[in-house]
């Protein structure tokens, strides 16, 4: 995952009962009304605002994998996509695939006197190398009445949420840092957080904004289009204490 700097602007407010104006940021101003009781400091504290970007690949693949046939009879038909299927899902067990990641459907249809069968696995893999091995061995292996589908790549719940989480914890210390540093411009001290309150997020990914895909996309191509970025962006308040200037001697 990649970061991107922050933009950071801050506002230094002076004690209680003093007056003020925002001469950089209009949009801080509307934070500034709060309840007297809120601010039990000395009343001076440093506004910030910071943000920050991440990205992540997919951590999921889910590849598709049918087999269909025709016979005069319904035995005949079963036991030919059985077969197929069996050294489907025997292949996935010796890469170490968890049942509870794959699912079997079948379809038996009859139309005059002929029976068509039709069995689809679909297998979610969260290691890409163990997925692409068993497409291979699947093509290599077995006929044209097994069709294995481009794998289709995604995130799972909890990928985005710890995307998002961190997004927004880089937003905050980008903001703290900057505060910190405004602080000892002016010779003064960073100190507790007041307020953190983010501001507005954003989720975006290369599938929604690639107008041109390519028909037939190489894995990488794929891993790329399907990766997610999100934004942060932060306003934090902190208070501004007196810089302590006493040294101890020994």
């Amino acid at each position: 995952m990649a970061g991107n700097p922050a933009r950071v602007f801050a506002a230094l407010i002076p004690a209680v009962g003093n007056a003020y104006q925002d001469e950089n940021d209009f949009g801080l101003t509307r934070t500034l009304q709060r309840p007297v009781h809120e601010s039990q400091t000395s009343g001076r504290e440093v506004q910030v605002t910071g943000s920050a970007e991440l990205s992540v690949a997919p951590d999921r693949a889910t590849l598709c994998i049918s087999v269909s046939n025709s016979k005069d009879s319904v035995n005949d038909v079963t036991n030919s996509v059985s077969r197929r299927l069996e050294y489907i899902l025997q292949t996935l067990r010796q890469h170490e695939v968890k049942e509870e990641n794959t699912t079997v459907t079948k379809v038996i249809r009859r139309s005059d006197n002929v029976y068509y069968m039709e069995a689809e696995v679909s297998v979610v893999f969260t290691d890409f190398m163990a997925m692409q091995s068993v497409s291979n061995i699947l093509v290599e292996k077995l006929d044209k009445t097994v069709n294995v589908s481009p794998a289709q790549f995604s995130h799972s719940a909890e990928c985005l949420n710890k995307l998002r989480r961190q997004a927004c914890v880089m937003a905050v210390e980008n903001a703290r840092l900057k505060a910190k540093e405004v602080c000892g411009l002016l010779g003064q001290a960073l100190g507790r957080p007041l307020l953190v309150k983010e501001e507005s997020s954003r989720e975006w990914s290369c599938q929604t904004e690639e107008a041109n895909e390519l028909p037939h996309p190489s894995v990488q191509q794929s891993i790329r289009r399907a990766t997610v970025s999100v934004s942060s962006h932060v306003f934090v308040s902190f208070e501004i204490r007196p810089k302590d200037r006493t040294r101890k001697k020994h």
